[in-house]
């Protein structure tokens, strides 16, 4: 049986674990070639990230194994948050312990803190067209596709999905 999953919000000791698994993961899913990516170079920043966003990380046994950042509307993280939303970028797991419930208890636990949020009424992310991994977890905890809210990446033809969760206050 697999310990528990602790999920917390991350501390300066973390950041290296932080920028392992983010390379790592969007490595091994085939998101980019290559960790010298100038995104893969700003995401590994993972101190200048914390400065300016909420990092929360996934612990099992005392060792991190996925991380997220959050953003509400006008943070600097936030790429699609409406004033209600809060957004969630850059969850990755660990591939050596994908599927083991990391990832789905980083967005349940999001999902609870979006209730707690005064103002707030959804959850918002964007993901990758060819992502379907996580396609199939933010259906599976209950995201919709908002299709009309679908962008590109600034210079690019990179079109992102956003997707969507309708929350009610606790």
């Amino acid at each position: 049986m697999q310990s528990q999953i602790t999920i917390r919000p991350a501390v300066e000791a973390d950041f290296q674990a932080i920028a392992r698994i983010t390379v790592d993961s969007y490595l091994a899913a085939g998101y980019f070639d290559s960790a010298d990516h100038p995104y893969m170079q700003q995401i590994q920043d993972v101190a200048a990230r914390a400065a300016k966003a909420t990092i929360w990380v996934a612990e099992r046994d005392r060792q991190v194994v996925g991380s997220v950042t959050l953003a509400l509307a006008g943070e600097p993280f936030a790429d699609i948050a409406l004033p209600d939303e809060l957004e969630f970028r850059m969850l990755v797991v660990d591939p050596a312990v994908q599927r083991s419930g990391a990832g789905k208890a980083m967005v349940e636990a999001i999902i609870e803190h979006a209730k707690s949020l005064e103002g707030i009424t959804g959850v918002a992310l964007t993901t990758g067209g060819t992502w379907e991994s996580a396609h199939g977890l933010y259906r599976k905890t209950g995201f919709k596709r908002v299709p009309e809210r679908d962008w590109l990446i600034p210079g690019t033809d990179i079109k992102l999905l956003v997707y969507r969760l309708d929350v009610q206050p606790t």
